[in-house]
């Protein structure tokens, strides 16, 4: 399931084009895509760094970021039950800290 979804989802992702503005180097803008946003801000979460996490927070929506968030957790999931060779209910338990279903 999860496959598919990202599947569905990766086929139609578009990235923020990066943005430079020809009078000026200076002036140069990026805009960041939702996984930056989503990648920084829970980086800033476990670091306890607010300051990165109102940066993050103000790159997306809160739509977005909340379904960039989501994304990532479902791949972290899903890697670590690869690499535990458990399935990602209970790498999931684990990692919340609730008994085994």
């Amino acid at each position: 399931m999860f496959d598919k979804l990202r599947r569905l989802f990766l086929s139609n992702r578009t990235a923020a084009p990066v943005v430079e503005p020809a009078a000026s180097s200076r002036s140069r803008t990026r805009q960041h895509n939702l996984f930056e946003a989503a990648a920084t801000y829970v980086a800033a979460t476990a670091d306890d760094d607010q300051d990165r996490m109102d940066e993050a927070s103000g790159w997306v929506s809160p739509e977005a970021l909340s379904f960039g968030v989501s994304e990532l957790a479902c791949r972290a999931v899903i890697a670590l039950a690869r690499e535990r060779d458990e399935s990602p209910q209970t790498v999931a338990r684990s990692l919340l800290g609730l008994p085994a279903a």
